[in-house]
């Protein structure tokens, strides 16, 4: 698993594979059990994550109690916050594995320690954070302009398989749109 790990990180930085290994080994690599809850909205953020096997889900709870999914996080993709968190700032979602997982978990208060101690590492994050972000950005867009049906083919496109991976209520949370929309959807595409 930390092989496909430093497969990743090649493609942001020029580390050697020794300083490759001596950060991983600054990292915990952890299994969790599907349904396991890796962070409670309103939970404050000390860790952040890194899938090398499986499927998280982001989601947050409304006022009205409804669960609304915002994300899903699978292989060699990095769970990032992009509004650093406070001393004492809690967070705006939930994290919940819907499979069985393999992430590799890093504490966030001993990320500038690992910079000061890899100079790369910082240089290397900052990549990731960009590419992930451009993604991020342009999926937003591509979404706003989309209609539901546009948006699910464009789903299966862009990540083909996660929608046999994750349910599909939650599925459709993300899409935006109820799950019988998503439904008949799915069948006039057939």
């Amino acid at each position: 698993m930390k092989e496909r790990l430093m497969k990743y990180m090649n493609k942001f930085t020029s580390l050697t594979e020794d300083e490759q290994r001596a950060i991983l080994s600054d990292r915990r690599v952890e299994e969790f059990e599907r349904g396991t809850l890796l962070l409670r909205q309103g939970e404050p953020l000390d860790k952040c994550y890194f899938v090398l096997l499986g499927c998280v889900r982001q989601y947050s709870v409304d006022e009205d109690g409804k669960e609304v999914t915002s994300n899903f996080y699978t292989e060699e993709q990095a769970i990032a916050y992009f509004n650093r968190p406070k001393q004492g700032s809690t967070s705006d979602y939930s994290l919940i594995c819907l499979e069985f997982c393999v992430l590799v978990v890093g504490q966030l208060d001993a990320e500038q320690g690992m910079y000061e101690k890899y100079k790369q590492l910082e240089t290397m994050t900052r990549r990731m954070i960009e590419e992930n972000f451009g993604e991020v950005q342009d999926q937003f867009a591509a979404f706003i302009a989309s209609t539901p049906e546009e948006r699910y083919k464009n789903l299966l496109l862009s990540r083909p398989g996660l929608a046999d991976r994750v349910p599909q209520h939650q599925l459709a949370s993300y899409l935006g749109m109820t799950p019988e929309s998503l439904s008949r959807m799915k069948k006039r595409i057939r």
